[in-house]
C-alpha cells in the first residue's frame, strides 16, 4: 500500500467503519454476540464472542504478534460466524487489554504465564456457553501459546489448529530462506543487512529482530502483504476501534516484545515436546516467509498425535486466515468442525 492509499483509507474511515458496522449484525434467533472485559489471570482481559447460533462449535483464535489483537480483523472472519461461535482475545498486554491495564496492571508476561490466561479463558467460554470442549486455534507468536494449551490441557480442546506455525530451526533454514526471499526481491540492502546480522538468530538484538522482520515484509511477494493489504486497512476500517484503542495495539506491541522478545528468539520445542494428545492440524500459507511454511513442514513431519493434518492455504503468505479467509474456512469445516460432539440445545 503506497502513502497515497493510506491516505485514502484514512479519508474513508468513517465510511468503511460504517459498512463494516452493517456487515457484523447478527439478527438469528439464538445468535451470542458480546463483547466485555472479563477477569482472567487476576485482571480484566477483552473478549469478543459471536456466532450466528450459540450452539455452534467454540472456535477460539490465540492472536500472534507478540500482542498482535487480531479483533481488527472480525469483518474478514464474519462468514466464520455461520458455522461458529468465534471467539477473539486481546491478551495480557495486548490491545484493549493493555489499554485497561497498563503497564503497571499487565504483571510479568511470559509465553506460560499467556497460555495459563488463555486456558483460563477456554474455561470461562465452556462455562458460559455449555460445550464441553473448544476448537483452539494459534496463529503466529500465538501458535507458541496455543501449543503450549493444547499440551497442558487437551481434555479442553477438540483439536489443535496451527497458523502462521513458529517452528524450531535447527539447521539454520530461517536465515537461508530469508536471504533467499530478499534477493529474489531485488533488495541488495537488505540483504546485505542481513548477512551483517548473521545466521544466528539467538544472537540477535530486539533491533536486529524489528530489522528483520522489516525488510522480510517489503520482500513479500505474490500473495496479500500483511501490513499494507491486512493489518493497516483492517484497523482503519475496524468500527470496535478508536484512534485510542489503536495507540494502545502499538504500544501493548512495544511493551510486550520487551517481555517476550528472549523467549520468542530461544523458545524451546525440545522442552514442550512433540508428542500431542489431541488431533493436530497445521493451516499453513503456501508462501509464507515470516514463519517459514517449509519449517512448518518439517514440525508438522516431527509431531507425533492420534490424528494429524498438513494443509496448504492457497496463495496466501502469513496470516493465511485472514488472507485467504473463505479457503481456510472451508478447511475447517471439511476436516476440524466434525471432530466437535453436538453441543446441548
Amino acid at each position: 500500500m503506497s502513502n497515497t492509499n493510506i491516505l485514502r483509507e484514512i479519508l474513508l474511515r468513517k465510511r468503511n467503519q460504517s459498512k463494516n458496522t452493517k456487515l457484523l449484525q447478527i439478527n438469528t434467533p439464538n445468535s451470542i454476540v458480546e463483547s466485555c472485559y472479563v477477569k482472567i489471570g487476576g485482571i480484566d482481559q477483552w473478549i469478543t464472542i459471536r456466532g450466528e447460533n450459540r450452539n455452534n462449535p467454540i472456535l477460539l483464535l490465540i492472536h500472534g504478534g507478540p500482542a498482535s489483537t487480531y479483533t481488527i480483523f472480525s469483518p474478514l472472519l464474519r462468514s466464520w460466524e455461520k458455522h461458529f461461535v468465534v471467539v477473539q482475545w486481546d491478551q495480557r498486554g495486548a490491545g484493549k487489554t493493555f489499554g485497561k491495564n497498563g503497564k503497571d496492571g499487565s504483571g510479568t508476561i511470559t509465553f506460560d504465564r499467556l497460555a495459563q490466561d488463555g486456558i483460563e479463558v477456554t474455561e470461562y467460554l465452556t462455562a458460559k456457553l455449555g460445550h464441553q470442549k473448544v476448537i483452539l486455534i494459534g496463529s503466529s507468536a500465538g501458535s507458541l501459546i496455543g501449543g503450549i494449551m493444547a499440551k497442558h490441557r487437551p481434555d479442553l480442546y477438540y483439536a489443535y489448529v496451527g497458523t502462521d506455525q513458529n517452528a524450531p530451526d535447527l539447521q539454520n533454514l530461517l536465515y537461508e530462506i530469508t536471504m533467499n526471499a530478499v534477493r529474489k526481491a531485488g533488495n541488495t540492502k537488505g540483504a546485505q543487512l542481513l548477512e551483517k546480522m548473521g545466521a544466528d538468530q539467538s544472537q540477535w538484538s530486539r533491533k536486529d529482530f524489528d530489522k528483520r522482520n522489516r525488510i522480510l515484509v517489503k520482500a513479500i511477494n505474490d500473495v496479500p502483504n500483511m501490513i499494507t493489504d491486512l493489518i493497516l486497512p483492517s484497523m482503519l476500517s475496524s468500527p470496535e476501534h478508536k484512534i485510542r484503542d489503536m495507540m494502545d495495539i502499538f504500544k501493548g506491541m512495544n511493551y510486550s516484545l520487551g517481555h517476550l522478545f528472549d523467549e520468542l528468539k530461544n523458545f524451546d520445542f525440545k522442552e514442550l515436546g512433540m508428542r500431542f494428545e489431541l488431533p493436530v492440524f497445521i493451516f499453513h500459507g503456501e508462501n509464507d516467509i515470516i514463519t517459514p511454511t517449509e519449517l512448518a513442514k518439517v514440525y508438522y513431519n516431527e509431531i507425533e498425535a492420534p490424528h494429524k493434518e498438513f494443509v496448504l492455504i492457497k496463495n496466501a503468505g502469513h496470516l493465511a486466515c485472514f488472507a485467504r479467509a473463505h479457503q481456510f474456512l472451508e478447511e475447517l469445516i471439511t476436516r476440524v468442525r466434525p471432530l466437535a460432539s453436538p453441543t446441548l440445545n
